[in-house]
């Protein structure tokens, strides 16, 4: 390696803390993810600008081998502060690192040529799934080759189990490949006319299944239409089989009203219009030499055939904005159009650096000390992604921050003004990317198998007829050096590091919290808040950058506290009002998703967030409109919905998750929920008995609550010297507030057997170590407040203690309050260790990622 000089965690946190202006998160995100590294944690770069010279020294090494080069500071200039081109996560890790053996692809579809329906196929799948996981890629695969439930077997079992219980497999393997932050994420698709499609659709409804894949179902147009006119649809295996060994005609509507249901319910599954997809794909023009797509991508962006990858890159689309948030702003297209062409070229050279890339793992693989018959499956795995690769030369340039360019001109998000504003900037990027690799065909050789007479009837072509003539003419003459060349992916914690909104989602508004100052040396002020304290609520803004910005350039004042009538006002006036995920037209916005999907040859992530209390005929709408608009895709998420399992509730539980669910201020969807604040204790709160085990020894949490929210806690060792006596039985019970003669003031522990009989432990506050107790007393201070509990999760997450047993302590009052977190709130700041994007949220305690299913507990 050229650079040999290594860096601590800190010093490389503080100058990328510097490089970020002071954004602690960013800067975090770039340590832990994107630098250099070895195995062994040695960090090799100390910003963003040392990564960003190791990109542009490896493209530029390309440019070097065809003609017309563009210079190593030519693209180091494109790529610097993150300002104007992003590569996603796998070039910027991989590009130029010889300390891993790691693909450059984001993404990947597997896939079995002919008769994939044998268990020797599904193993092989399985096997492909995993060696392609541990080198850093998504993956995904079709299910429809499997027969369905029911179906002869020529084995043992006489009868097939259908395809469920292979979702389970996929699922489990991808759970375990993904431990100790590698990534993992899986797609699982099947065709809506399999006849197994029903079970597979309700799969993940039942606790603790397929937790580790996102799973979309595809539709074809037959399908939609016999749903929307009540009409049955005919299911059959094998699904494109003349002479199919099942078939059943079912009711598409009530099928249909299913997807809607379990979509409304747990976001899942998502759905994929497949004819359109199949239309509208250039890469079907070569269907018969192994380019059919079959499935997408976990993120569903990049539609796939088998052993087919992409590597992915974003341009901000904000940087284009001269003026911004004022009269005279403007979106500079002749900058945007030059910058375009040569993130087209970076993106092909980017397709050498990963066949170097492959070639590494291939020669890594024959070294391996296993033998050959053990090796041989993942090195053929790797000579057919080589293959597809080299002969397609895929790419995909996207976009980033669409919702912070509409806020910047002035256009509110949703609206017919702004769709065909962005309409306008995507075909655009079509036709410059389109041109450069026109350009690239002439000065590199065009993709392996291009052939004019296949292509040119294709609908996204015939497009680019219309709006450019002489472009498809020199498509036609000189053939483009990439099979297909765009998308829009979630750009996950590159967006952290722009500090833009990710893809075409809208803008987020600014976050509003209240905070109380409390004498920190009044330990009676922390436990119980009482009136004499006298301090008021301060309401203070956290900014997203670009609101921030909107405020500077109008001459806000950004230092000032303002009153809620003054944010209101305030939020009224700017270019972000209504323009949230809460706020913005659904049905624009699909509408909006399916113009621009028009001028996206791969397709579009993108998903529809609503509030928790819409119902289920307005995801119908969504869904129809959505393939009526010519969208390829779309998943909706309802806030509050199960984003991964499905488990039975209470009917207590299901009053309380109604409760929390109430739909946000209508006026300023981002407010927090601020609960009303219940300053002097009552004397008796109900309280949940948390029990639980931190290195090997017994823990227990007294959580006292009111409203059956978390008031305040005690929690220590179990079993102490003095410590209590409690049946493994009891779960809950009240927490007393006495007053001793003395004044002082006491907490106990009262719970019922069995039989009714009470029970009083004495002296509750007594019981712990004094230390644990003063910590307590902070957190329950906060509680009291009602800081949302995840907050308070980090608050103790942060606490710095020197003492190992006091470290132990806090760990287990974190797990002890995670459980109070209301179901599908978001780990704001925190990214999946599986997939990289930051889309976890809690459910049950656990974190689960929305984008691919993974999750963690404890």
């Amino acid at each position: 390696m050229e650079n040999k000089k290594t860096y601590t965690y800190d010093e490389a946190y503080k100058a990328s803390l510097e490089y970020f202006a002071g954004d602690e998160l960013a800067a975090r995100v770039w340590v832990s993810k994107y630098a250099m590294k070895d195995s062994f944690g040695n960090i090799y770069e100390q910003s963003p600008e040392d990564m960003h010279w190791r990109l542009a020294r490896e493209i530029a090494r390309i440019e070097n081998k065809y003609p017309n080069p563009m210079s190593e500071r030519e693209v180091f200039d494109l790529l610097d502060h993150f300002r104007y081109i992003i590569p996603a996560g796998s070039p910027m890790t991989g590009i130029g690192n010889d300390h891993q053996i790691a693909s450059l692809s984001n993404c990947f579809v597997i896939g079995i040529e002919g008769d994939g329906d044998s268990y020797g196929a599904i193993m092989r799948l399985d096997e492909e799934q995993v060696q392609l996981m541990k080198r850093r890629g998504g993956v995904g695969h079709d299910l429809s080759q499997i027969r369905p439930k029911g179906s002869p077997v020529a084995n043992s079992a006489l009868t097939s189990t259908g395809l469920v219980p292979f979702m389970e497999r996929y699922s489990n393997s991808t759970r375990e490949v993904a431990q100790d932050g590698r990534r993992g994420a899986l797609m699982l698709s099947v065709s809506i006319k399999h006849p197994d499609s029903e079970a597979f659709i309700d799969a993940k409804m039942t606790e603790g299944k397929v937790t580790g894949a996102n799973v979309s179902v595809k539709i074809d147009d037959q399908f939609m239409q016999a749903a929307v006119d009540d009409k049955p649809y005919t299911q059959q295996f094998p699904i494109d089989s003349d002479n199919p060994i099942m078939k059943k005609d079912i009711s598409a509507k009530q099928l249909w009203e299913k997807i809607v249901h379990n979509a409304w319910k747990s976001a899942e599954p998502g759905v994929l219009f497949w004819d359109t997809i199949l239309r509208e794909s250039i890469p079907d023009c070569y269907a018969d030499l192994g380019f059919q797509t079959v499935s997408t991508n976990p993120c569903g962006e990049i539609p796939l055939c088998p052993y087919d990858s992409c590597r992915l890159l974003a341009i901000n689309l904000y940087a284009y904005i001269k003026n911004p948030f004022t009269p005279e702003a403007s979106f500079d297209f002749d900058l945007f159009k030059e910058h375009v062409a040569k993130a087209q070229r970076i993106m092909d050279d980017i397709v050498d650096l990963e066949l170097e890339k492959i070639d590494l793992i291939m020669d890594k693989i024959s070294h391996d000390p296993q033998c050959d018959d053990i090796k041989h499956a993942e090195y053929h795995l790797w000579e057919k992604i080589k293959d597809k690769s080299s002969k397609g030369r895929r790419t995909g340039v996207g976009i980033t921050a669409e919702g912070d360019m509409l806020a910047a001109m002035g256009l509110r998000y949703g609206t017919e003004e702004a769709t065909a504003f962005s309409v306008d900037v995507h075909r655009t990027l079509a036709l410059t990317a389109y041109a450069s690799s026109v350009k690239m065909a002439q000065e590199r050789g065009a993709f392996a198998i291009f052939d004019a007479e296949r292509e040119k009837n294709n609908p996204f072509l015939l497009r680019i007829k219309e709006a450019d003539p002489q472009l498809y003419s020199d498509i036609m003459t000189y053939g483009r050096r990439n099979i297909a060349c765009l998308t829009i992916a979630p750009t996950g914690t590159t967006s952290l590091m722009t500090q833009t909104t990710s893809g075409i989602e809208p803008v987020f508004m600014p976050v509003y919290k209240r905070r109380r100052k409390v004498n920190p040396n009044d330990a009676d002020a922390h436990v119980d808040f009482v009136d004499e304290v006298g301090d008021s609520f301060e309401e203070y803004i956290v900014y997203h950058k670009k609101f921030l910005e909107w405020m500077r350039i109008n001459g806000i004042d950004t230092e000032k506290r303002y009153t809620q009538e003054e944010i209101d006002e305030l939020v009224a006036r700017s270019p972000y009002y209504k323009a949230t995920a809460n706020d913005v037209d659904w049905l624009m916005k699909v509408r909006m998703q399916g113009a621009i999907q028009k001028w996206v040859d791969h397709s579009i992530s993108v998903t529809v967030n609503l509030p928790n209390n819409v119902d289920e005929a307005l995801v119908n709408r969504l869904y129809v409109e959505a393939w009526r608009s010519g969208c390829k895709g779309c998943t909706i998420y309802r806030d509050g919905s199960r984003s991964g399992v499905m488990i039975a509730v209470s009917k207590k539980d299901k009053k309380k998750k109604k409760a929390a669910a109430q739909p946000a201020n209508d006026k300023v969807t981002a407010l927090a929920n601020v609960l009303a604040v219940t300053e002097t204790r009552p004397r008796e709160l109900e309280c949940d008995v948390v029990r639980f085990q931190n290195n090997r020894e017994k823990w227990v949490a007294f959580v006292g609550l009111l409203d059956g929210y978390p008031y305040e806690i005690f929690t220590g060792l179990q079993d102490d010297e003095e410590g209590i006596a409690l049946p493994k039985t009891v779960t809950k019970g009240r927490i007393i507030k006495q007053v001793n003669a003395d004044g002082t003031k006491r907490y106990d522990f009262q719970f019922e057997n069995k039989r009714g009989y009470k029970t009083t432990v004495e002296g509750l506050s007594e019981k712990f170590n004094p230390e644990y107790w003063n910590y307590a007393k902070l957190i329950s201070g906060v509680l009291r407040y009602r800081m949302p509990i995840d907050h308070v999760i980090k608050l103790v997450a942060s606490l710095q203690l020197n003492d190992q047993s006091i470290n132990t302590w806090k760990n287990g009052v974190e797990r002890a309050l995670k459980k109070y977190i209301a179901d599908g709130t978001a780990a704001k700041g925190q990214v999946c260790p599986v997939c990289g994007q930051e889309t976890l949220v809690y459910q049950e305690g656990c974190l689960i990622c929305k984008n691919c299913g993974a999750s963690r507990c404890g």
